[in-house]
């Protein structure tokens, strides 16, 4: 099982307030946390793409460079790339070029996005919104496999026999494909035969295993490999030093990120009680101390018939940095070895 980071760069800062200023020490946290890291022996780093004013991850393949310099061994994604409003031969070159500064650590993990901002901002039709996605994401597919490419598509420029450089230390470029709750979205990934990766922000985990049988139906039904329908799963949380520490820290930045969001959506306030719901055991928040964060992740490997990564966002409300290096200590010293050893027994 591997273990992560995901991160939106978020500042904490409500947008009127983030809109006047940039945060380079919102930066340079994010990079002291990736190399926490990689030095805790945490498997993945991975960067979302927000235009928001409340989040500094518009461009996550800058980032990620930046990291990759700074690191030597943690894998580093995209979560996700929004490639609909994207061109699939820029996303293609820039991970390639994010593989080459890191030595083959570089992973794209490509969908439709869970804000529409970047879709006016690039001039593309919401109405377009799942076209838009398929066929780009066939035009990236092509480009991981030969250098000089013709293809013709509806949303984008044709190509007739051009060269796409640099190409990457891996072959192929890992593509993974990140999803909410859309049926189609997972059995589009099984069809592909791409690995997968599961958004659970809220509800009980045990509830997307139907979806997740679908994805492996489809991949079977299409006759890819097993070993090519992994499963990841990206779940909000924090780890401190006992379960009441971890909550009292992280319940106010959870709370004010949701709700930051859910006036936007109409989704009504974070309570106590809802908190609690999420962080008992069959709810979706790993929020805890090591051994509660560590049970909640086999607890999800067991109801979701065996998954291979589980990445953790630390709210998307500002969690002080010191609680965040904090915590990515423990989630790699204390979390990771706990779930090893939890799964183990599982499997014996």
């Amino acid at each position: 099982m591997e273990i992560g980071i995901d991160t939106f760069v978020d500042t904490g800062m409500a947008p009127s307030e983030a809109e006047v200023r940039g945060d380079a020490t919102r930066v340079a946290h994010m990079l002291e946390e990736a190399e926490l890291a990689d030095r805790v022996g945490l498997d993945v780093y991975a960067v979302g793409e927000h235009h928001r004013p409340d989040f500094l991850a518009s461009a996550p393949a800058i980032l990620l460079a930046a990291i990759a310099a700074r690191t030597s061994r943690i894998r580093l994604a995209s979560a996700v790339t929004v490639l609909s409003s994207d061109d699939p031969v820029r996303v293609f070159q820039q991970f390639a070029t994010l593989d080459l500064i890191s030595n083959g650590r570089a992973e794209i993990i490509v969908g439709r996005g869970s804000f529409i901002e970047s879709y006016p901002l690039f001039g593309f039709d919401l109405d377009n919104y799942d076209a838009l996605f398929s066929e780009k994401l066939d035009l990236l597919l092509k480009l991981r496999e030969k250098t000089t490419i013709s293809w013709a598509g509806k949303h984008r420029a044709s190509l007739s026999g051009q060269g796409v450089y640099p190409r990457p230390v891996q072959n192929p470029l890992p593509v993974k494909i990140g999803v909410g709750g859309t049926p189609q979205s997972f059995v589009r990934a099984g069809l592909l035969g791409l690995p997968l990766v599961v958004a659970i922000i809220g509800g009980e985990p045990h509830r997307f295993r139907p979806l997740i049988d679908l994805y492996r139906d489809a991949g079977r039904r299409a006759g890819k490999a097993p070993e090519a329908l992994s499963v990841a799963v990206h779940v909000h949380g924090h780890v401190g030093e006992t379960d009441q520490a971890a909550h009292a820290s992280f319940f106010p930045v959870y709370q004010a990120g949701f709700n930051r969001i859910g006036r936007e959506r109409g989704w009504p306030p974070v309570t106590p009680s809802q908190y609690d719901a999420q962080v008992s055991p069959l709810g979706a928040l790993a929020a805890g101390s090591p051994e509660t964060v560590a049970a909640k992740i086999v607890r999800m490997y067991e109801a979701l018939g065996g998954i291979d990564r589980v990445t953790m966002i630390q709210g998307s409300g500002g969690l002080p940095h010191e609680a965040a290096l904090a915590s990515i200590e423990r989630l790699g010293s204390q979390v990771k070895p706990l779930v090893a050893a939890g799964i183990k027994a599982k499997l014996n």
